[in-house]
């Protein structure tokens, strides 16, 4: 089933500006459709391009083709069930702009049967994409303590993760992982409150969701693929809401000889976006520009855009 769930895109105006100077816009890609509030917008400032976007989630690609094509006046768009890692460009041609927002939607949030969130009693699943893979509760029940503390440190960023997982490890020997109420509990149980209106969960189901998805294989090779899709002066935008996938980011795109990054200093929301949408807080948004650089719209570009003052 599509929900029709209120889904408010981050960084929208940064993204808008950051295709501004670009010679011609007639093809872009959204390699992560979501609800297509960031397509919309671009198509309806440029209605003449024709737009190819991705999703993963069957329910993104459901809710775009039933609320959204019909209503864009002018333009092509063309939604396909798919991962952005799989973007070839010998398949698809090359494009004017590129949009990567590696964030999880309000609506996979949200939704309960998900089971993405700590807040809403759900299945252990996290699957982005519900067609195939490995679900959280079998990540929990079969892998070894090992594993399960190198994913809570790696991707989760969590120093000290043993005495939980010592917990999930003795609990599943009497009842198997099956709800995110379940796991949330658990957590709250051996690691408590320490930081208030930081569930200490967070981290625990932010690690798990990487996981599952593979979400940083994806950003290595995703993003060398979409560089790979740029027309001569045309312009890659990546969203990031981990520093591990904004490192990532940084480096390949500091690595490129092919063209340049193309703000300084990574682009931030502003304290006015934060106050309307809290998830807009951890957004960092990178640019990279095929080809060499047009030296004025480079520096109209830093003197219009809010930056924060330190690169991390």
């Amino acid at each position: 089933m599509t929900h029709v769930t209120t889904h408010v895109p981050v960084l929208l105006q940064e993204i808008i500006q950051a295709t501004q100077g670009i010679p011609t816009i007639e093809k872009m890609f959204d390699g992560t459709f979501g609800r297509g509030g960031h397509c919309r917008a671009l198509m309806e400032a440029y209605p003449q391009a024709r737009v190819l976007a991705f999703d993963r989630d069957v329910e993104a690609v459901q809710f775009g083709n039933t609320n959204l094509i019909d209503k864009i006046k002018g333009g092509f768009l063309e939604i396909i069930h798919s991962d952005y890692r799989d973007f070839r460009s010998d398949q698809w041609g090359l494009f004017d702009f590129i949009l990567l927002d590696l964030g999880v939607s309000s609506p996979q949030l949200d939704e309960a049967p998900r089971g993405f969130s700590f807040y809403h009693d759900g299945p252990l699943d996290m699957r982005m994409d519900t067609s195939q893979g490995i679900t959280a509760a079998e990540l929990l029940n079969e892998l070894r303590e090992e594993e399960l503390i190198r994913i809570f440190q790696e991707l989760g960023e969590i120093r000290r993760p043993y005495r939980v997982v010592r917990a999930l490890i003795h609990d599943r020997s009497e009842k198997k992982w099956e709800s995110t109420k379940q796991l949330a509990g658990l957590i709250e149980r051996v690691d408590g409150w320490s930081v208030k209106g930081h569930h200490p969960a967070t981290q625990y189901f932010m690690a798990l969701r990487m996981a599952v998805n593979s979400e940083l294989e994806g950003v290595h090779k995703g993003v060398r693929q979409c560089l790979a899709g740029l027309k001569d002066g045309g312009r890659l935008a990546v969203i990031t809401f981990h520093s591990l996938e904004d490192r990532i980011v940084k480096q390949i795109f500091k690595g490129e000889v092919s063209g340049f990054c193309f703000n300084k200093k990574v682009i931030q929301a502003t304290e006015e976006e934060v106050k309307m949408n809290s998830r807009a807080r951890s957004a960092k948004l990178r640019i990279f520009q095929k080809g060499r650089p047009l030296e004025n719209e480079f520096k109209k570009f830093h003197k219009k855009f809010r930056q924060s003052d330190i690169d991390s």
